[in-house]
């Protein structure tokens, strides 16, 4: 196999990986923390950006790629998003962790440090935006014929005919939205006195957690691309359940503030217009 083939996947994976890299990165150039509106209008774009690629580049490729099911076209993408909302839910609950802003972790009750507790919380948020680069791209994969030789048309419809236009339209948008993300990460904790350098290392987990969850699915989705119907509405619902159990409840969090309906709209509108438009 032509490595070159595979730059796109590692272009892909990369690109959001800079941007929470790079977002992380302005704890060395800001003073002090993010105002409580512009944080909250952060959320509320990242969760709009969220949303957008669950629709348009995961459940629809998924009800798709479905078709061939008949009558039960249904079951792929509803099991899917279903497995995906139940295993983050599963993961939030056994997973000992900390969100930023509050005192109450969440989770089995342990004694751990709270900057390891404010990781995991980073890692849960973050292994849905990997699932979601991971399974677009080992669809793209599968499509081009460039995964166990899959080179003929059932193996494309398999992978719901990604085209590398719309994973590349989700790894932009996930860039997108992570460099805000990172600046929300390493910013709050500089400003509650944790040193500059171990505020940006919490936000590079971050970039970690979401690049090794991309790199895991890509190899996963790429050994069983008859479930990539399921694989994508996974991603789907697991990228929900962290925008209304985390993102969402953050935004709108203190006095009301109508920019986070308009930051949410504007970062579901910007993703539609990226997966559309290429």
């Amino acid at each position: 196999m032509d490595f070159a083939h595979y730059l796109p996947v590692i272009y892909g994976i990369g690109i959001p990986f800079l941007g929470t890299v790079l977002g992380a990165a302005c704890v060395f150039f800001m003073k002090g923390s993010l105002r409580p509106k512009v944080q909250r209008a952060m959320m509320a774009f990242a969760a709009g950006v969220m949303v957008a690629a669950s629709v348009w580049s995961l459940l629809l490729p998924s009800i798709e790629s479905a078709a061939d099911y008949g009558k039960l076209a249904f079951v792929p993408p509803v099991a899917g998003f279903w497995a995906g909302i139940l295993l983050l839910f599963l993961i939030d609950k056994i997973t000992p962790h900390l969100h930023l802003g509050s005192n109450d972790p969440e989770g089995p009750r342990v004694k751990m440090k709270r900057t390891t507790m404010l990781a995991l919380a980073v890692t849960i948020h973050n292994i849905p935006e990997g699932m979601a680069i991971g399974v677009v791209f080992a669809g793209w994969l599968a499509g081009a014929g460039s995964v166990a030789g899959a080179s003929d048309v059932a193996s494309v419809d398999a992978a719901g005919g990604i085209s590398l236009a719309s994973a590349v339209a989700v790894s932009i948008g996930m860039a997108l939205q992570n460099f805000p993300e990172g600046a929300i990460i390493s910013l709050p904790l500089r400003a509650e006195g944790e040193t500059r350098l171990k505020s940006f290392g919490l936000g590079f987990v971050s970039a970690v957690a979401e690049a090794g969850a991309a790199v895991v699915t890509v190899l996963l989705a790429s050994s069983v691309l008859p479930a990539m119907p399921y694989l994508l509405s996974l991603a789907a619902g697991a990228m929900i359940y962290v925008v209304v159990e985390e993102l969402l409840p953050e935004a709108n969090e203190g006095v009301h503030f109508d920019g986070v309906t308009l930051l949410f709209a504007l970062g579901f509108s910007l993703m539609m217009v990226l997966d559309t438009a290429l």
